[in-house]
């Protein structure tokens, strides 16, 4: 683990943020949560 290069420290970090991000939106999007989101198509409909 020593020889570790910044660059590579930065690109697995950076990934990490990344996978963390979408595991959020998509929890959001279809876990519990969504339950409570809106649909403004529906909501404005003729």
């Amino acid at each position: 683990m020593e020889n570790l290069d910044s660059a590579t420290v930065l690109i697995v970090s950076v990934a990490t943020i990344v996978f963390a991000f979408t595991a959020f939106a998509v929890y959001t999007a279809f876990g519990p949560p969504a339950k409570q989101l809106s649909d403004p198509f529906e909501d404005h409909e003729d």
